[in-house]
């Protein structure tokens, strides 16, 4: 005779009430809304300081994405006031847009620290931080900074 087996559950904690499962999930879709914006934000500003300027075509094979999806994102941009672009020219960062760049490279660099000093490979930390620093809060951030000592 075997034993039957029984199924655990895969959630070992209290399920949420629906209220804070909704907030939860809502903070997700906002984050997520700015995520790429704040990466674009964060490959200009890179591009810029690295080679004077930042164009469609180095986006593009930065990002690993086309042309076109580019300068869609880059309207977008634009429209929200984050950078300055003419076409056939290069992208510039407005002072919101060089914040946001500011803000997101901080965050990354805290992120990756963090992982570091967990143990994680340097080349495994900038990948995972690459998703984790979009959606950590800024308490969390401000706990992972204490941890990790300044950045």
């Amino acid at each position: 005779m075997t034993k039957k087996a029984t199924k655990k559950p895969l959630l070992t904690s209290k399920p949420r009430s629906s209220e804070k499962q909704a907030k939860a999930m809502k903070v997700t879709r906002e984050q997520h809304a700015t995520e790429t914006a704040q990466d674009y934000l964060e490959a200009i500003a890179d591009l810029i300081e690295q080679t004077g300027e930042a164009r469609v075509v180095d986006l593009a094979s930065r990002l690993g994405i086309s042309h076109a999806t580019v300068i869609q994102t880059i309207r977008r941009l634009q429209r929200d006031g984050f950078v300055t672009s003419e076409p056939y020219r290069a992208i510039f960062l407005t002072d919101e847009g060089r914040t946001v760049a500011e803000v997101a490279r901080h965050r990354h660099a805290v992120t990756v620290a963090l992982l570091k000093k967990l143990g994680v490979s340097a080349e495994v930390a900038e990948v995972d931080a690459e998703g984790m620093e979009h959606h950590v809060s800024k308490e969390t951030l401000n706990a992972f900074e204490k941890f990790v000592g300044k950045v």
